[in-house]
């Protein structure tokens, strides 16, 4: 062993010092490298050489090949991190890196980040590998699974019933339906010993409950048969639905309530926050010796800490359930039924679009192909047939991806069983709640089981665009347990890898258009109406801006040779316009304007070919609306073009998001008409638009609406707290805002911001000799003071 790894230092780095003839530590060195390894902060001091030693020695590390992962470090299996080598996924981002082990520690996550973060990574490389681990984990014994501790059971417990990872703490947030859950020990009466049992209740979340004992074949809905005895929050006593004044009322935050039990006497008590209630229930003696109590809770909408044992006294005469000995103690003994034929999925994962789902879906059949044995994925959407997703789902699968509608449909039918979901993922929430689907998903999690036999409970993943809306806030209360918040967006921003520009167009100022207007085909919004050119009126200026923009979308391709772009557009309409121009447009000038549709008018055989036609580089332009391109990850698009700005603001920054992603840099133009615009607005409409061409405005019961891109345009700059920059029609990009050398499409320059690490030692040198200059001036003080 070398004097350095006496020290610590790993072998192999050891082995890179032999090279270079460093034997031995230097003083720094010795006294230095112990306290960091050891974790601790130092400040130190050395001679002038050091920097340069130091220097030579992270050198050395880079040369170092790594033993671990950034992955693998944060618990992810080397199999699946074989695969995300492949893909170049070297170093998680910053939504992975705290989400992913917050998954694999059992916790329910609710997260937010940027577009193109890897959201989807956070939770598919985690859900992966615990569906992997549980599909091959080795079954146990029942004996095996029997604590010695007093604990609820995961065995004896209602589905919407949520136990903690300790088996003390239950939640239920179901506010209609009483939700119960018994002790895996009961009490029984032994002759000779004194038998007055004890346990307490505390609140942690407020609401209603019943808390008390039962038989092991009573109900869980406590108080409701003969067989269980409870107290209510609403100072009842029940039992046998007899329900009785009795104490006082209960349920707020940190309320304790005890729970007695005298088995000699024959009587059951309660105490509230210490204060003795007084006897409730007097119990016949042969039941007291001919059966075992069980301690019992149900609860509605609450949350609540059990306590069997503790360090504390018991009120007088009574013994702590968990201090109890064998011969008055006995093991529950309802058990789950085994689980190893269960051809129900293990995984869930939502997805707000047929094309999101897909997208999902292929990443885990990616991730998951070094992994040995199988995970059987299934992909729930739209346009395929259902028939072969019946039998797919009958042959058995694990992690079923799929649209709500189709997911829905299949649980409805009984084609899909939920009874072994463990994970249930929502991606794009907020998207969910827009389209109304708030009380599916609700449907859906009631089918969830919360517990299962070896202890863990439901796991909920929930993604969303902002984690600040009220309704994704109210969802995540009713369904999720305790959730961490991982919310890596903030105010929204535009990242560094984009750069978006505004392009005006002003039929006032530029008169081409009335030279094009016959030969580009609008959205007949004026159609039929009586149009000035020589003094153009804001009908005609409206229709001049249409044509203008469809021009302004080929001269910037052309000017700046763009050769692969996502192009959206407001409408279907004009999305199936522009898709019409560029092919006439390729024919007449035998240029490549290539191009394919998205939109939910066009079937979904025809959107999926289309999606993979541009992801193959078969085409130059994706022309899509919002709706259909939401979410979509295509990796390299170095150009967007937004023909009209969108009426969310939220939705500039999903656009322009397509482009920047994993350090490509990315340019967004749009184009702003500086004229109101007359558009479609079918929102009113009976048929949604399908064969309607209602030109009168809303508010006169058609159609329209004027669009004002101007105000938009200033409620977009708003929002991010910035200033648009601003180019001409001739689409020339200034070289002092973009350095001139930018390659969209290209990874990220290493220098952005002026700033290099090539040549580090030189540009720190000075800086490092300042600092020493003033250390040494410091002890040479230090000195002066006292010798």
């Amino acid at each position: 062993m070398t004097a350095f790894e006496e020290m610590g230092i790993m072998p192999e780095i050891g082995k890179s010092l032999e090279e270079i003839d460093w034997l031995l530590p230097t003083n720094i060195q010795a006294e230095a490298i112990p306290l960091i390894l050891g974790g601790g902060d130092v400040l130190m001091a050395a001679a002038d050489a050091t920097f340069a030693v130091f220097y030579d020695f992270f050198k050395l590390i880079e040369n170092i090949e790594t033993q671990m992962t950034a992955f693998e470090e944060m618990g992810i299996m080397p199999e699946i991190g074989k695969s995300l080598e492949e893909i170049d996924w070297l170093l998680p981002t910053n939504i992975q890196a705290e989400a992913i082990p917050l998954i694999l520690g059992g916790g329910d996550v609710l997260m937010a980040a940027e577009t193109g973060s890897g959201k989807t990574g956070a939770f598919c490389l985690p859900v992966i590998q615990i569906v992997w681990e549980t599909l091959n984990a080795k079954s146990k014994s029942d004996k095996s699974e029997v604590s010695d501790k007093c604990l609820f059971s995961p065995y004896d417990i209602d589905p919407n019933l949520s136990l903690a990872a300790d088996l003390l703490s239950a939640q239920s947030k179901v506010t209609n339906q009483w939700q119960g859950v018994r002790a895996n020990k009961a009490v029984k009466k032994c002759r000779g010993k004194k038998n007055r049992f004890y346990f307490e209740i505390e609140f942690t979340s407020p609401g209603l409950a019943r808390v008390g004992w039962a038989l092991e074949n009573g109900s869980r809905e406590l108080g409701t048969d003969r067989f269980g005895w409870g107290y209510g929050g609403t100072a009842k006593k029940s039992n046998a639905r007899n329900f009785e004044d009795y104490g006082e009322k209960f349920g707020d935050k940190f309320d304790v309530i005890g729970n007695i039990i005298d088995l000699d006497y024959g009587t059951i008590s309660w105490t509230k926050n210490g204060q003795d209630l007084g006897v409730a229930f007097q119990i016949a003696q042969h039941l007291c010796e001919q059966n075992h109590f069980f301690p019992c809770i149900c609860i509605k909408n609450a949350g609540l800490k059990a306590k069997f044992q503790s360090d504390q006294n018991a009120p007088f005469g009574c013994t702590w359930i968990g201090q109890l000995g064998s011969d008055q103690i006995v093991n529950n003994t309802c058990f789950a039924v085994s689980s190893a034929n269960d051809n129900s999925p293990k995984a869930l994962i939502l997805e707000p679009s047929r094309e999101l789902a897909e997208q999902t879906h292929n990443c885990i059949v990616n991730f998951k192909k070094y992994l040995s044995g199988d995970i059987r994925q299934c992909l729930l959407v739209g346009g395929l047939s259902a028939k072969d997703q019946m039998h797919q789902l009958q042959a058995g699968v694990d992690i079923v991806t799929g649209t709500i509608g189709r997911v829905n449909e299949l649980v409805n039918s009984g084609h899909l069983s939920l009874k072994s979901c463990r994970f249930f993922i929502i991606d794009e929430v907020d998207a969910f709640l827009a389209q109304g689907s708030m009380q599916t998903i609700l449907q859906l999690h009631g089918r969830i089981p919360r517990m299962f036999p070896d202890g863990k409970r439901l796991q909920m993943i929930v993604c969303s665009a902002t984690l600040h809306n009220f309704d994704v806030k109210k969802l995540a209360e009713r369904v999720m347990f305790f959730p961490n918040w991982v919310d890596l967006k903030g105010e929204d921003s535009v990242p560094d890898t984009v750069h978006h520009v505004v392009v005006r167009v002003d039929p006032r100022k530029d008169n081409s258009w009335m030279n094009l207007r016959n030969s580009i085909t609008t959205d007949a919004v004026h159609e039929r109406d009586i149009r000035n050119y020589k003094n153009p009126d804001k009908d005609t200026l409206s229709e001049a801006v249409k044509i203008l923009k469809v021009d302004y979308v080929i001269k910037a391709i052309d000017t700046l040779q763009i050769d692969c772009a996502i192009i959206f557009c407001r409408t279907k309409l004009d999305c199936d316009n522009l898709e019409t121009y560029f092919n006439q447009q390729s024919a007449k000038l035998c240029k490549d304007y290539s191009c394919v549709c998205l939109h939910s008018d066009r079937t979904p055989q025809e959107r999926q070919a289309n999606l993979e036609t541009f992801k193959m580089k078969k085409c130059k332009f994706l022309i899509c609306t919002d709706v259909a391109a939401r979410g979509i990850d295509i990796t390299g698009i170095p150009f967007v073009l937004q023909v009209t700005l969108p009426d969310d603001k939220a939705n500039y920054l999903h656009r322009i998001g397509r482009v920047g992603r994993a350090e490509r840099m990315g340019l967004a133009i749009s184009f702003v008409s500086n004229v109101p615009e007359k558009v479609w607005y079918h929102a009113n409409c009976r048929t949604r638009g399908k064969n309607c061409w209602n030109t009168q405005l809303v508010e006169q019961g058609g159609c329209c609406i004027w669009y004002n891109e101007i105000q938009l345009l200033a409620d977009i700059e708003e929002h991010l707290n910035c200033i648009i920059s601003e180019i001409g029609i001739d689409f020339k990009l200034e070289v002092n805002e973009f350095d001139g050398k930018v390659v969209y499409g290209a990874k990220q320059s290493s220098n952005v911001g002026g700033y290099t690490y090539k040549d580090h030692v030189a540009q720190m040198a000075n800086n490092v000799q300042q600092l020493y200059d003033l250390e040494s001036k410091a002890q040479l003080v230090h000195l002066g003071l006292y010798y």
